[in-house]
């Protein structure tokens, strides 16, 4: 049967990726880094069955000035310099399934279809990889990689950030929709785009984007193992990750369920408590003389405070704390005795040195990015 599968994760720098090295593996060439220098070779790849980079229609009308971004070297090296923090996100992935029951040349339509409205939605380049399935893993698992670019694509390089990677302050402004709100778009449409690959192919297998919860199916989700965990139960090995994994997921989903059931009586529970609360059981504000001795015992209280800091540990007198006037007065004798002594005057070539250097030190530490946590939907 066909699986419903579409992951869209950003490829950022904090996490130690770069955009050179993911194009390199997904499409299985050799590309070496301008910027760090790193070379990657994964051209040894037997299993990538289509490749191909799209553009935006609105761009393929100047096809001559366009040719920097048809190489997958130049666009993933442009997309690397265009970027100067530390965690920035260089590109942006979307891996989806490609149903099996399809015929090879009508998986590459399907996924070149979800390429090119990728590219045209968001004025990207779409970097495409149609992958078969690995020889010791599931001979159905079908899929391809979408590498896009974060930033616009002009005939004269890569513009401001678009799409789902702009800032959430941008997209209110420009009206449009928040990334959260994206990503459930595109879901639906991936989905929409595989039945309709699979009905034109006389297939009756269907997709559904939505949750079981949605669906109204009740059922357990199955838990998600590591690739090396599946593996070893594929080989007939028991692994205790994946059966900690799945005893893990299963308390968790039994939670969430009686999370859910509980939840009517419990909000009933507090409507009733709302209603049974009576007035008389409320405390009474203090009466008027209750307040007036409040406030009498409270200067007598500050009274004696002022007095013990009058008096130091051992009974000896001390002086007593000074007011604001008194501390505002000696506040501007002290600086009136700075500018007679010349506090004031210029200062010296070697401290405006120094100053400068410690300038210069904070400015550089304020420019460097430090790694920050992405979202799921980061920007």
């Amino acid at each position: 049967m066909a699986i419903y599968r579409l992951e869209i994760k950003p490829v950022t720098r904090s996490s130690g990726r770069s955009a050179t090295s993911a194009a390199a593996y997904r499409a299985g060439e050799r590309i070496r880094d301008e910027r760090t220098g790193a070379l990657y070779n994964h051209s040894q790849r037997r299993d990538v069955l289509h490749k191909e980079i799209l553009l935006p229609s609105s761009v393929e009308q100047v096809s001559s000035r366009m040719d920097w971004a048809r190489d997958r070297a130049t666009l993933w090296n442009a997309a690397e310099k265009a970027e100067r923090r530390s965690d920035s996100r260089v590109a942006r992935e979307y891996l989806v399934s490609l149903p099996p029951e399809l015929s090879p040349e009508e998986r590459v339509t399907l996924a070149r279809t979800f390429s090119r409205e990728i590219a045209d939605r968001y004025s990207v380049a779409v970097d495409l990889a149609v992958h078969a399935p690995r020889p010791e893993g599931d001979p159905r698992n079908f899929h391809a990689h979408l590498l896009a670019t974060t930033r616009e694509v002009t005939p004269d390089g890569l513009g401001p950030k678009t799409g789902i990677d702009r800032d959430r302050e941008a997209l209110s402004e420009l009206g449009l929709p928040t990334g959260r709100e994206e990503f459930a778009n595109l879901r639906a449409r991936w989905a929409e785009l595989t039945n309709g690959a699979l009905r034109e192919a006389n297939v009756e297998a269907r997709v559904d984007h939505r949750s079981l919860e949605a669906q109204g199916i009740d059922r357990e989700p199955q838990a998600r193992l590591p690739w090396g965990a599946y593996k070893a139960e594929r080989r007939g090995e028991r692994s205790e990750l994946a059966e900690r994994i799945r005893e893990h997921h299963h308390e968790r989903w039994a939670a969430r369920r009686r999370e859910r059931q509980n939840a009517p009586a419990q909000s009933a529970e507090r409507s009733a408590g709302v209603q049974r609360e009576r007035p008389e059981s409320r405390p009474e504000p203090p009466l008027a003389q209750d307040m007036d001795a409040r406030r009498q015992q409270a200067v007598r209280d500050w009274l004696k405070h002022r007095q013990d800091q009058v008096r130091d540990g051992q009974g000896h007198e001390r002086s007593p704390p000074l007011s604001m006037d008194e501390i505002r007065e000696r506040a501007v004798a002290a600086w009136r005795a700075l500018q007679a002594r010349g506090a004031e005057s210029p200062p010296s070539a070697e401290s405006r040195h120094g100053r400068d250097a410690e300038r210069d030190r904070g400015d550089t530490e304020q420019a460097r990015d430090t790694p920050s946590l992405g979202d799921e939907f980061s920007r």
